[in-house]
């Protein structure tokens, strides 16, 4: 049994719901991506220098990142050495178990969201304007209540016109509680607050928006300084994450972002959203890789439950999906 065999019978055994939201998610990028893939396949019967060089290319436009995949494509060659593997269909299953080796490195469960038993876990969300953080943090809000949990909202982001009003709207929708002030207002001296309510109500999840003004960056970068040196002095430990928020059909110029708020603030993982959106879903390796960063979750779809927790076995067989079966899109 092959490697994506063995993949969709252990996932066939988990939720069919999870999978096929992974798979429905990553159809864009599966399409373009396992397209291109059988495509090579198909011309070139045998494996050469010729056949690696147009994969290197395919790999380089699902955005999976020139180091990474120069490193992939190295590896690739040795591992085809090894197996004498001479059929180019062969190819496709050792491509996934190095995309899998790439992604986890030394490390397990790197989607797993530090969150903290029967104390206060403070998660701050980090990004810039535009890429979906206060719609993520209202839907993290929904999944946390759903769980039984009790969370609250702090409105962080007081400089954006609208972006207090725009949180309370997502508050209402999945039942929470926001703590604001009036817009221009100190957002550390929210967060004051906002730990403030949360330790005086028991709350076991607050999730904090900031402003995203990568622009004016030395500022924006001072800022989000100050308000975790407010969130380590009232809560020691926390902040317990910090996640950007990054939009996945920006491809570079979100790895560009990344770097930036990495050199920033010590980011703990990545919130990709839009992921349904972009032919280029190869940048969750390339953010792995290149920044040492893990995925926590990825948006792939509007709905509530449309913000799914990063699972790299789902996300590997929804983007090998279309090159293993290849009637499905």
């Amino acid at each position: 049994m092959g490697f994506f065999d063995k993949l969709k019978e252990k996932l066939t055994k988990q939720t069919d719901t999870v999978t096929e939201k992974f798979k429905d998610g990553l159809t864009k990028t599966r399409q373009s991506f396992a397209g291109k893939v059988n495509d090579l396949v198909a011309r070139y019967r045998k494996v050469d220098e010729d056949f690696f060089e147009e994969l290197e290319e395919i790999l380089i436009q699902a955005d999976v990142g020139f180091d990474t995949v120069l490193e992939l494509v190295d590896e690739l060659k040795m591992e085809v050495k090894k197996r004498k593997i001479q059929d180019s269909s062969e190819v496709k299953e050792v491509i996934m178990e190095k995309l899998v080796d790439i992604y986890e490195g030394e490390s397990d469960d790197l989607s797993q969201l530090n969150v903290q038993e029967n104390d206060l876990t403070v998660i701050l969300f980090v990004g810039v304007n535009g890429v979906g953080k206060t719609t993520t943090i209202g839907k993290l809000a929904y999944k946390f209540k759903q769980e039984g949990k009790k969370v609250m909202l702090a409105a962080g982001d007081t400089f954006r016109a609208g972006a207090i009003e725009q949180l309370e709207v997502w508050g209402d929708r999945a039942g929470v509680e926001v703590i604001k002030q009036s817009e221009g207002s100190d957002p550390a001296a929210v967060m004051f607050d906002a730990l403030q309510a949360a330790r005086s109500r028991n709350v076991d999840v607050l999730l904090c928006d900031t402003a995203g003004r990568l622009q004016n960056k030395v500022n924006l970068m001072k800022e989000l300084e100050k308000v975790k040196r407010v969130i380590e002095r009232e809560v020691p430990g926390a902040p317990h994450e910090v996640l950007l928020v990054l939009d996945a059909t920006t491809g570079q110029n979100a790895m560009i972002q990344a770097k930036q708020f990495k050199e920033a603030t010590d980011v703990t993982g990545i919130v990709l959203t839009k992921l349904d959106g972009t032919a280029k879903g190869g940048i969750v390796i390339a953010i792995r890789k290149e920044l040492n960063i893990p995925v926590k979750f990825v948006g792939l779809g509007e709905k509530m439950d449309d913000l799914q927790e990063f699972n790299l076995e789902q996300y590997v067989y929804g983007l090998f999906a279309g090159l293993n079966e290849e009637a499905e899109g």
